[in-house]
């Protein structure tokens, strides 16, 4: 598995290469305690096609470090990685607790990236005291994924994905994000996703997104839950293809990311 040096501690990262030069490159930012994994059916099919990236975030999967406690943190850690592992603008691609950090870093660092695609995620990010007495530290919550996800998922691909110890602090991270009254100042081409049956972040959340941001469009997945690109990745590849084509690609001039191999420098 790939993996960069950034200030002494390792991070790794999944790649999918496409056979040819892309003209895009993607990179995938996972949401609470989840890792790269969560992106396996994007990082595989659109690899074919675009540079997919999907980054373990500091103290996540197979990362080193410890988890941020401020947004910032994780934008400049992103920033960093970009320029290591990639040195080309790119579009950012985020689920769930993963599109607080791709708005601020689409507000922080609009000359990087050529694209924004947010998945089940929203402008706040408040967590029910409920949930987070259910994922204090020493309790489980085992049954977690059959109530984030659709009755059509299948529970295998999140055996498969995985799901980490880290919740409790990823929650409280989130619960402090509010970035209303910000979202406003994006510039970048923004699809905005959502699903059905998502009872973390319902369809008014991706709405509330696509009503502010100016150049968004909606897309709202059928018979999906929370973990949408797991339970519904024809539909979310699909989507991510179009509007990569159609929007990032239609008529603008972009980087041509590298294929064959990907840049990497050692920190």
């Amino acid at each position: 598995m790939p993996k960069v040096v950034i200030d002494g501690k390792l991070y790794y990262y999944d790649v999918g290469i496409p056979q040819h030069d892309s003209k895009c490159a993607i990179i995938f930012i996972h949401g609470a305690g989840g890792s790269h994994k969560h992106w396996s059916q994007q990082t595989e099919e659109l690899g074919l096609k675009f540079l997919t990236i999907a980054v373990d975030l500091p103290g996540h999967g197979d990362s080193e470090g410890e988890p941020f406690d401020y947004l910032e943190g994780y934008s400049n850690f992103l920033y960093d990685f970009a320029e290591r592992v990639l040195g080309t603008k790119f579009v950012l691609a985020c689920h769930s607790m993963g599109g607080a950090i791709a708005l601020d870093f689409a507000l922080r660092f609009p000359d990087k990236i050529n694209g924004l695609i947010l998945i089940g995620t929203g402008a706040r990010m408040r967590v029910t005291p409920a949930i987070m007495d259910i994922f204090a530290p020493g309790k489980s919550f085992p049954e977690f994924t059959t109530f984030t996800n659709s009755a059509a998922a299948d529970p295998e691909l999140f055996k498969q994905a995985g799901i980490d110890t880290i919740f409790y602090h990823d929650f409280l991270f989130c619960d402090g994000f509010d970035y209303r009254d910000r979202i406003k100042y994006i510039n970048a081409p923004t699809m905005v996703i959502g699903a059905t049956e998502d009872p973390i972040k319902p369809p008014k959340c991706s709405q509330y997104l696509a009503d502010n941001i100016p150049n968004s469009q909606l897309k709202i997945i059928k018979q999906a839950g929370h973990m949408m690109m797991l339970e519904q990745p024809q539909q979310i590849n699909a989507s991510i293809e179009q509007f990569i084509t159609s929007i990032v690609l239609g008529g603008t001039k972009s980087e041509t990311a590298p294929s064959g191999k990907h840049k990497q420098k050692r920190a």
